[in-house]
């Protein structure tokens, strides 16, 4: 199966590519790095062409609603309509567990992502939404984010993290399946507080910042309800824990641009 991965060479793009090809899938790899570009259209047509299925994990380089809202319209817009043109049969996409409650309670990046799976879902197009919590390589990019003065100020609300590798597995067999029609969500086999996890990796890492519980911190920007990013009932769950990631050596992801949710 011929399946283009836009957003190819980034954290999941590059692990979505390699099990695709694994599985003995014909991969292209899109991204700007390789001369496509999503939002402004270029390259598109040569890379879709002949593609059964398109997997989309790229990502807006900021957080800001505004600008966020203008990528995800524009790079979707054009996924959709080149897509078409091109007879891809399943439209893959890459979000985030809460997406729509935090669209609605908060807006910002997340109103954003709400906006790009709504016009997956009108379209029209046979389509599939991943939902994955936050990936255990960004917990040390929720550290930072939470940092004023070596202090790092952190919510109390709960999340079930991922490894990347898991994200992306599952996102490559979510492509390489029928279109579901839905959204299908997916987490990690472990439950922690947000400042119990970065509080530990911290210091795994011999990190000496104070971690610290404040009823009024933001998570980029947003103010979580204790259960906001919780998967559901029905979410799918990888099977890698935490201290096994770490132990294998797992790392923080850090592009040149950090960005907490970014693929």
């Amino acid at each position: 199966m011929r399946i283009a991965v836009i957003g190819g060479t980034g954290l999941i793009g590059t692990r979505v590519v390699a099990r695709l090809e694994s599985d003995g899938h014909d991969v292209v790899v899109a991204s700007r790095a390789t001369g496509v570009n999503s939002y402004t259209g270029e390259g598109l047509e040569q890379a879709l062409a002949g593609a059964h299925a398109l997997v989309d994990v790229s990502n807006s380089d900021s957080l800001d609603e505004a600008a966020a809202s203008e990528f995800f319209y524009g790079s979707t817009l054009n996924l959709l309509t080149y897509g078409a043109a091109a007879g891809v049969a399943h439209h893959v996409a890459l979000s985030v567990v809460g997406t729509d409650r935090l669209a609605r309670s908060e807006g910002g990046y997340f109103a954003a992502k709400a906006a790009q799976e709504r016009l997956i879902r009108e379209s029209r197009r046979p389509y599939s939404i991943v939902h994955a919590t936050q990936f255990f390589e960004f917990i040390a990019n929720i550290a930072d984010a939470g940092t004023n003065r070596e202090v790092v100020r952190l919510s109390r609300a709960l999340f079930q993290p991922m490894a990347a590798d898991d994200v992306a597995a599952a996102v490559a067999v979510t492509a390489a399946g029928p279109p579901l029609g839905r959204v299908v969500e997916f987490a990690g086999p472990e439950r922690f507080r947000l400042e119990e996890l970065v509080r530990r990796q911290l210091r795994l890492r011999h990190d000496l910042r104070d971690v610290v519980v404040d009823p009024l911190a933001r998570y980029f920007g947003t103010d979580l309800d204790e259960h906001e990013l919780l998967p559901g009932p029905d979410a799918t769950i990888a099977p890698t824990r935490y201290d096994d990631w770490f132990a294998t050596g797992g790392r923080p992801y850090e592009p040149a641009t950090r960005h907490p949710l970014r693929s």
